[in-house]
This record gives C-alpha cells, sequence and structure tokens, in this order.
C-alpha cells in the first residue's frame, strides 16, 4: 500500500513525423482486408513489457488507409474514437448494435472527434487519391485485464448506398444542434448518439471562452487556458463509458498549473509548437506529437510569448483519459500546484 500510485507506465512521447513514416512504410507493405482487418501502429509504452499499450488502460495508434482503400466491417465490445490531426476524405461507415449494420456515412477531417461506442458496427473506406491517417483512441488494455472483450467480424463489404461522402452523418442531422435533443428519439444505448464533433465548433467554443476572459467575465478554467469536454448530447455524460475527451488552448504567454490525477491521459498536440512537462521529463513538442501522463505524474504545458505557426495562435491540445472508470469507482483525485 504505497503512499500515493506507482504507474507501471511512465511518461514517455513519440513524434507525428516519425509516425507518419512508420505509416507510409506499413502502407507499402501491409494489406487492410479480411483477417487483418485494419492498418494501425499502436504506441507502446517502454515500460509496460513490450505490450502494444499507451498506459495500463489506454490504446493508441496510428490508422493508415491507402487510396481507395476500404477497412473491412466489424465490431467489438472496446469503445473507441478516431481524431484527426490533419487530412481529409476518409469516411468511416458506423452500424448500429443490431444483427445487422445500418451505415451511417460519417466524413473525418483536420480536428474532427469522432467516438464510437462498442458493439457497433464499423467500416472505414478513403474515397480520395491520397493516403489518410487519423489516431485510435480504445479501453483495449482495460477490458483485457477484466476479461470481457468480444469481437465480430460483419460483411466483407459495405454497400454502394453506404459508400457515399455526404457533407454530414445522419447522426450529425439528428443529434448536432447545441441545446437540442430531438424528441423522435426515446433511450440510446451507452455512449455518445452523436458521431462527429466538428472542429469549427470546438474551436469556436475556445475562442469565446479566451474573450469571455479578455472581458472580465472568467470563462476559461485559469488565466490563458480554455478548455472543453466532448460530451453526450442526450444526458451530459462522457462520450464513452470508459474514456473521457478534452480540448485545451494554452494561449500565448501562458502556462498551465501543474495537475496530478489518479488515472491516465494520453495528448496529442494539433497545433502549435511549445514545452509541455510530465514527472520529471520536458519536452518541445510540435503538431502531432503524443505523449502519455501517468497515474499522478504531474503535468503542466507552457505557450511562450513569440511567433507561431499555429491557425489559433496559442498550444492546442487533444486529450483523452480514462477519468469515467475512476470516477464510477470513487477512485478519482487530483492536486493541483498554484
Amino acid at each position: 500500500m504505497p503512499a500515493h500510485p506507482r504507474s507501471r507506465a511512465v511518461p514517455h512521447l513519440w513524434r507525428w513525423e516519425n509516425l507518419l513514416r512508420l505509416a507510409a512504410q506499413a502502407g507499402d507493405i501491409v494489406p487492410v482486408g479480411r483477417g487483418g482487418e485494419r492498418r494501425a501502429i499502436a504506441l507502446a509504452n517502454p515500460a509496460l513489457g513490450g505490450r502494444p499499450f499507451a498506459t495500463p488502460t489506454l490504446w493508441a495508434a496510428i490508422q493508415y488507409l491507402m487510396p481507395g482503400e476500404d477497412a473491412p466491417e466489424h465490431r467489438h465490445t472496446q469503445h473507441a474514437f478516431r481524431f484527426v490531426v490533419e487530412g481529409s476524405g476518409v469516411w468511416t461507415v458506423v452500424g448500429g448494435t443490431g444483427d445487422t449494420a445500418d451505415g451511417d456515412a460519417v466524413p473525418m477531417r483536420r480536428g474532427d472527434f469522432l467516438p464510437q461506442a462498442g458493439w457497433n458496427w464499423h467500416a472505414h473506406h478513403n474515397a480520395t487519391a491520397e493516403p489518410m491517417a487519423w489516431i485510435d483512441g480504445l479501453d483495449i488494455p482495460f477490458q483485457y485485464v477484466m476479461e470481457s472483450q468480444f469481437f465480430e467480424f460483419g460483411r466483407a463489404e459495405i454497400s454502394d448506398a453506404e459508400r457515399i461522402t455526404p457533407q454530414r452523418s445522419r447522426s450529425e442531422r439528428l443529434w448536432g444542434h447545441p441545446g437540442l435533443r430531438p424528441l423522435s428519439v426515446g433511450a440510446v444505448a451507452p455512449g455518445s448518439p452523436l458521431l462527429a464533433y466538428k472542429w469549427e465548433n470546438t474551436d469556436a467554443a475556445l475562442n469565446d471562452q479566451l474573450l469571455l476572459e479578455k472581458e472580465g467575465y472568467g470563462g476559461t478554467v485559469e488565466p490563458g487556458h480554455a478548455a472543453v469536454r466532448f460530451s453526450n448530447p442526450h444526458d451530459g455524460t462522457d462520450v464513452l463509458p470508459t474514456m473521457r475527451a478534452e480540448f485545451h488552448r494554452v494561449t500565448r504567454g501562458s502556462e498551465t498549473a501543474p495537475v496530478r490525477e489518479t488515472g491516465s491521459s494520453v495528448y496529442q498536440v494539433f497545433d502549435g509548437s511549445d514545452t509541455v512537462t510530465v514527472g520529471d521529463k520536458s519536452w518541445s513538442v510540435t503538431r502531432g506529437d503524443l505523449f502519455v501522463v501517468p497515474s499522478w505524474e504531474p503535468f503542466s504545458a507552457r505557450s511562450e510569448a513569440g511567433d507561431t505557426d499555429s491557425d489559433s495562435g496559442a498550444l492546442d491540445l487533444f486529450r483523452f483519459s480514462d477519468a469515467p472508470v475512476f470516477e464510477a469507482l470513487q477512485l478519482d483525485r487530483q492536486e493541483i500546484t498554484r
């Protein structure tokens, strides 16, 4: 019984340029099809004995789809999401949890966050002449240790009717209106019924928080630090039962207070080039880089004053964590050093 959590994971950084290069090489040698299912390179924390886990509870990977390729349909009990740091042109086709899939084609573009609760049928297809990469996050390690996982193959090919490229999915047309819940829908399955959280809405929410702070009305979690949590439009809970997703914006000349939390997180730099500190490790990070924050390791981010190539003029960070599990078990704890 230690005085505080001692994670088996360690702070670690993966460079996006290296991941993208490896993914492109995999595109030349690893086929996508029935059996292999996906072309994904998992981020393996070096302290977890060679297992392809970013933390003891979280799995993260870069997935890569070549031009014209289809990743076949399947489903699994592991909850999952996709986050796009660059590119467009891939559509994920998400069905329901019944025996027959009824695919909803969901476009994937830079900055979009796409959650998908467990046991939903899903496939991907690249409708363009260019390859595309994105980040997958799943609770594979958690379900592995809980011995609760199931997997099932779906159809070998999606239908022509599903191989479409709409601007908005059916889920967005039904659930993608802020503050408005459709009365035509009763109970919903666990997880968010909204399958795509668009970047333009995330960006606007962060900008509005910072404007409120500038006008003297608060709005930010701390000076120069705006943050939002992706939530289920049906009931306001987390988008997935076992994973939380957030987006943070740290303005130029600002630094976040070091925070320790039980549970682990994975961050991806969406935009900007600045410094993050995890425990006794500090890294200069840039667009696409990913890093892990183990349980109870202090984390802070600094955005230096000066010129930046960031679209927002700030350090933008996407984060996902296992917080819902810890909160459900009443094991959540936080310590902020100011």
